[in-house]
C-alpha cells in the first residue's frame, strides 16, 4: 500500500515509513491524499499549497519532496520558489497561495474579505473547501516530519543547492 502512495519515487519515502508505525494514521493519510488527488484541484494548485504551508511551518523534508513532486506536476523552478513564498505569476494561483498563508498564519481566522477574493478569483465552496482539506492533510505532514526529524530521501533543486527556508521567521528544520 505504502508503495503506491508516492509513484515515481524509487522504494518507500522515509516519511512514510515513519508514519506506517501508526496504521490508523497512515491509512487515514492515504485515503486522505487519494481523495484530494481525485478532487477538482489539479496537481499543480495541490503541489503550490503543499510547498507554501511547508515554507510556512519550516519542513525542509516537505519543502524538498513537495519541490521534486511540483516538479513532476510540471511546476518550473521559478513557480516552485514563487509557491513558497505564497505567490504565483497567475493571479488565480496567486490568491490561491495568498489564502493559503493566511489560512495557516491565522489559523482558520479568515475575514469575509479574504474569503470573498477567493471567491472572485474563481474558486467554488468545494474548491475552497479542498483547499482546506489539502492544507490540514500538509499541516500533518509538516508536523510529523519535523517531530520525527525525518532524514532527507528526496534530491536537492537542480543547483544542487538544498532547499532552505526562503521565511527569515519560519523556524530552522533541525
Amino acid at each position: 500500500m505504502l508503495e503506491r502512495a508516492h509513484p515515481g519515487f524509487q522504494g518507500i519515502p522515509n516519511f512514510l515509513k515513519i508514519l506506517a508505525q501508526s496504521p490508523a494514521a497512515a491509512l487515514a493519510y492515504l485515503l486522505a491524499e487519494g481523495a484530494l488527488a481525485e478532487g477538482r484541484l489539479s496537481g499543480r494548485q495541490r503541489e503550490q499549497i503543499a510547498l507554501a504551508v511547508a515554507e510556512i511551518n519550516g519542513s525542509k523534508y516537505c519543502l524538498l519532496a513537495h519541490s521534486a513532486a511540483g516538479r513532476n506536476a510540471g511546476l518550473t523552478r521559478g513557480e516552485i520558489e514563487s509557491a513558497r513564498r505564497a505567490a504565483a505569476p497567475e493571479a488565480k494561483a496567486d490568491r490561491m497561495l495568498r489564502f493559503t498563508q493566511s489560512m495557516v498564519l491565522q489559523r482558520g481566522e479568515i475575514s469575509d474579505q479574504d474569503l470573498g477574493a477567493l471567491r472572485q478569483a474563481g474558486f467554488s465552496d468545494a474548491e475552497i473547501i479542498e483547499i482546506v482539506a489539502n492544507i490540514a492533510l500538509n499541516v500533518f505532514t509538516n508536523y510529523l516530519n519535523l517531530l520525527s526529524k525525518t532524514e532527507l530521501d528526496f534530491p536537492a533543486l537542480a543547483d544542487g543547492q538544498p532547499n532552505a527556508p526562503l521565511h527569515k521567521s519560519a523556524p530552522a528544520p533541525a
